[in-house]
């Protein structure tokens, strides 16, 4: 092993961006702990300053509920009781809360919110294709997830929301789901579909105009003329509420690039979730949208670079010989000197391969440095982080000056 000198890197925490922002959007690719260390970095807000927190969640699987201890969480906000966060070895000084988005859910308090009448309230929800279509509606997940962080932000309760987003592979189409989803509720393409029915004057009268529109004519036939006329009143029905899609899309917008809010990218070394994070880090800043951190997750420890470990690894290497005679003439050790020389091979072999490994990782961290305002670093945990002792260890990482 030839000597290594350890690069300084320059990281921090995000103690500044958890003290000072009013919204972080935690972004990665799947599998590099990205909610873990969304609720991680919550946490470490509400062990540190006096701060109401909320993390939301748009992943539905049980992680975030199970890491908070919690047996369930919903559409609905819910706080993580400070008993256990105490039984985690966590003095809190704010408050912790955390949700899961309700897709079906937040769809019908968003009808509620924007239908001029009850009567469209009541016809939309009614209406045979809403069950189905608010789930599978285009850019509907990830619209609704932009009018619930605007929603919970414009409560004013809360002191910093983290929103924990999919995985960056669909996360340019979160980024643009208001303005798509504003697009299409004026699109010509939409206003086409719904003309005969809108002009007709309603359900019967559709049929007036129904002759000289061939491909009404051709869909009805296929389809059913209730199936089309489902369709037809459903959009009408939505179409009303356009000027208020509008508005709160450009509402979104503006919040998005308000200094108050950052994105922090999250990310291992590995070459497939790197290149992503990458692609993402440019994406935000074609779109002009605040990148305030880069979090490096799972990297191996610093002790892989030390002078110290550096140098013992050495010496082991030199002394091979000596340490193997040695635990050969050792009554507690089943003598066989090829076995021993073998053990102590994959030792010293199996560490330098890891600082080789950890040396390459210190290179990009340095090369990773210029992108965002900030860098935070994780290590591998020796054990799973699956609750609020293991999010605790996180946080304490990201709470660094």
């Amino acid at each position: 092993m030839g000597k290594q000198i350890p690069k300084k890197i320059s990281t921090s925490g995000i103690e500044a961006l958890l003290t000072t922002r009013e919204i972080l959007i935690f972004c990665g690719s799947g599998g590099v702990g990205k909610t873990t260390v969304a609720a991680a970095a919550a946490l470490a807000a509400v062990q540190n300053s006096n701060a109401k927190v909320m993390v939301l969640t748009i992943d539905p699987a049980r992680r975030l509920a199970d890491a908070l201890g919690l047996e369930s969480l919903g559409n609905i906000e819910t706080r993580v009781p400070d008993s256990l966060l105490v039984q985690a070895g966590i003095t809190p000084k704010g408050e912790l809360y955390a949700a899961m988005l309700d897709t079906k859910a937040s769809w019908d308090d968003l009808v509620v919110r924007y239908a001029p009448s009850q009567e469209v309230i009541d016809n939309i929800f009614s209406n045979n294709l809403y069950q189905n279509i608010t789930s599978r509606f285009i850019q509907s997940h990830d619209y609704i997830a932009m009018e619930r962080l605007f929603q919970l932000h414009s409560s004013g309760y809360y002191d910093l929301i983290i929103l924990d987003t999919p995985p960056t592979r669909h996360a340019i189409d979160f980024l643009d789901a208001p303005k798509r989803m504003a697009d299409f509720f004026g699109g010509r393409l939409l206003r086409w579909l719904t003309l005969p029915y809108r002009a007709g004057g309603g359900r019967g009268g559709r049929f007036v105009n129904l002759a000289s529109r061939p491909f009404f004519r051709i869909a009805d036939r296929i389809l059913g003329n209730d199936f089309v006329q489902d369709i037809a009143e459903f959009f009408v029905n939505f179409q009303s509420m356009y000027d208020g899609f509008v508005e709160r899309s450009k509402a979104v917008e503006q919040l998005l690039h308000d200094r108050r809010t950052s994105f922090v990218v999250t990310t291992t070394l590995e070459g497939a979730p790197l290149r992503e994070a990458q692609a993402y880090c440019e994406q935000l800043k074609i779109r002009n949208l605040p990148l305030g951190a880069l979090i490096l997750n799972k990297l191996l420890p610093d002790f892989f670079r030390t002078e110290t470990s550096i140098s013992a690894a050495r010496v082991l290497i030199e002394k091979m010989p000596e340490i193997a005679a040695q635990l050969d003439s050792d009554p507690k050790v089943i003598s066989d000197a090829g076995e021993i020389s073998r053990v102590l091979t994959t030792i010293t072999s199996t560490f330098t391969e890891y600082a080789l490994v950890a040396e390459r990782e210190a290179e990009l961290q340095i090369e990773l440095s210029g992108l965002p305002e900030m860098v935070a670093t994780i290590p591998l945990f020796s054990d799973d982080v699956h609750d609020l002792a293991g999010l605790g260890r996180v946080g304490s990482r990201l709470w660094v000056s």
